[in-house]
């Protein structure tokens, strides 16, 4: 049974590399990219039970978080070309509409 699950996670991971080789646009690969990390997870998390180590479940949870983490930093950094301040163009914040310094 676990070979099975095991085999699906690994052909998951299999199509989600060739979307993130193929994608027609950037977002297209970062999704891809961001359902292999999440298939990553679930791998492990297999793997922690067939093996019977629950310490992998903590290094899935720290990859899921690392996963999450770096998909955003990635979508923040084509949306507005940098990782510091996202909002330049010209709109007020919610800080700046109270009167509230920066």
């Amino acid at each position: 049974m676990f070979v099975a699950v095991t085999v699906a996670v690994v052909a998951t991971m299999a199509m989600a590399m060739v979307r993130a080789l193929r994608g027609p646009t950037i977002f297209d690969r970062i999704l891809a990219l961001n359902m292999f990390g999440t298939v990553t997870v679930m791998l492990l998390s297999v793997l922690s039970f067939v093996v019977g180590r629950p310490d992998f479940l903590d290094i899935a949870i720290i990859y899921a978080l690392m996963n999450f983490i770096g998909t955003t930093a990635v979508l923040k950094y084509f949306r507005y070309g940098n990782l510091g301040r996202g909002n330049d163009d010209g709109k007020q914040g919610a800080g700046d509409a109270a009167g509230g310094a920066r």
